[in-house]
């Protein structure tokens, strides 16, 4: 037996006709006969009875139509299934990524993807740059976001932007007014640090080593978010990535270019065996154009630079 016969089956019962049964599948009523007649001669035991016109199943028909039912609906719900997953409507990603997007830049990006795509399932988790370029090698991720230049083994990578270092003042700060903040404008100024272990902390320093200038340092953290509140309740200055200063949303903070410029790159990053899935296709194409929309004519201006 096949599940056009079993189709046939179904749709004889519930239109008690083969002409129905017939117009319901979209075949002649020939076509519709014979479908009935090869799953009785592969069963073994006739289906129907023909009382005054009509088709009346027998009792063997009736037992049979309860797993016909039961499997044909399973069938539709594995099609339905295969067509959202088609359409984009179904699917699901695991996406890790570095803190500097994934606190709110990242969930906000995935809101706007769940909503046009209601029943798809995303799991975010946020990693430091060198654990998601591991996770991406490692085929444990559908997609990866780091907050640095790439230096690990990933061929499957895409810039979404670059972007400059910013200095964050508290608001009112002498500094305030300036288009550009340089190194021996933060002579003697508290000064809060990366650790040690975060590879920028060490070009940070060189350049202010490299022009002579002394901070203050007393605090450190690995993240820009903290940063910048610590910079809000007065702790001190910082140099922070720009995605951070665009996504902070506290009212304390002035956010000003720092010459010489450090550069951050924010890559997306795929894994490197198969073909990505439609979900995955249609999330990689989301996040340029909202990263294009987010950042276009934010009040970073030319700290961002978008790559096409």
């Amino acid at each position: 037996m096949n599940l056009r016969q079993l189709e046939a089956f179904r749709a004889v019962i519930v239109g008690e006709t083969v002409t129905r049964a017939a117009e319901a599948l979209h075949i002649s009523q020939p076509a519709a006969t014979r479908l009935i007649s090869a799953l009785e001669e592969d069963i073994g035991f006739p289906l129907f009875d023909r009382i005054k016109g009509r088709l009346r199943p027998t009792p063997e028909a009736l037992v049979l139509y309860e797993e016909v039912q039961r499997s044909l609906v399973g069938v539709e719900r594995i099609a339905r299934a295969a067509r959202e997953i088609c359409s984009l409507t179904r699917g699901s990603l695991r996406i890790v990524c570095a803190p500097a997007l994934g606190l709110s830049f990242l969930p906000r990006a995935i809101c706007a993807f769940v909503e046009q795509h209601p029943h798809a399932q995303v799991c975010l988790v946020v990693q430091s740059s060198e654990e998601v370029v591991d996770q991406v090698i490692g085929q444990r991720c559908d997609l990866g976001f780091i907050a640095e230049p790439s230096t690990y083994l990933c061929p499957r990578g895409e810039q979404l932007l670059r972007s400059n270092l910013l200095c964050a003042m508290p608001a009112g700060h002498r500094l305030q007014e300036k288009s550009v903040v340089v190194p021996e404008d933060l002579e003697g100024e508290a000064f809060i640090s990366y650790p040690s272990a975060v590879g920028s902390r060490h070009h940070i320093d060189a350049i202010f080593s490299a022009h002579g200038v002394s901070r203050r340092l007393q605090l450190e953290t690995q993240l820009s978010a903290p940063m910048c509140a610590f910079v809000e309740l007065g702790a001190g200055l910082a140099l922070v990535d720009a995605i951070s200063a665009l996504e902070y949303k506290g009212q304390g903070v002035v956010f000003r270019p720092f010459a010489p410029s450090i550069e951050v790159d924010f890559n997306m990053l795929m894994p490197s065996q198969g073909r990505l899935s439609n979900i995955q296709q249609s999330f990689v194409s989301h996040m340029r154009e909202f990263v294009d929309r987010e950042v276009k004519g934010s009040f970073l201006g030319d700290t961002i630079g978008i790559v096409k």
